[in-house]
């Protein structure tokens, strides 16, 4: 029973940080000032290559095919602009700080099941649920920022 409150507990606190995620203005976050900065030894996200992001980041779940409406697409298809860069580089630190507080807050979930059982269940939640997620936006964002300096730059030139 304690499994079902933990499970039904993060279903509605990850439901209502991604509406909340939805309805913070992007305004907010500053890419490249802490924590969104890659740190040094990020080495501009490679280090993520160490542990194959780039090849499973694209298999696990991704919200914006499944609210195609609430959320841009992430795939860099066709032709990309520096605005449509930074909307998704702003959609990164968004994604970050979402899953960083979902993690927190998951923490609850030790109060509703004391001892090993919850301390398992909340591993498996930020091990799977979150950390993957976190990971993935410290990979992806510097590629995005690179991308997008690189843009106003050729545009700047125009």
């Amino acid at each position: 029973m304690k499994l079902l409150y933990c499970a039904i507990y993060f279903a509605v606190t990850g439901t209502l940080f991604f509406f909340i995620g939805r309805a913070v203005p992007k305004t907010v976050f500053k890419y490249d000032h802490f924590p969104f900065k890659s740190f040094g030894f990020e080495n501009n996200g490679k280090i993520y290559t160490k542990i194959g992001i780039n090849k499973w980041q694209n298999k696990v779940p991704d919200m914006s095919k499944v609210f195609k409406k609430l959320m841009p697409a992430k795939n860099l298809c066709g032709s990309v602009d520096s605005k449509r860069l930074m909307v998704m580089i702003l959609e990164t630190c968004e994604a970050e700080v979402t899953h960083f507080l979902l993690c927190l807050t998951g923490l609850y979930c030790l109060w509703i099941w004391p001892g090993a059982g919850g301390a398992i269940v909340y591993a498996v939640y930020v091990l799977l649920g979150n950390l993957p997620f976190i990971l993935i936006q410290r990979y992806n964002r510097p590629r995005l920022v690179k991308l997008y300096l690189r843009s106003t730059k050729a545009a700047a030139k125009e």
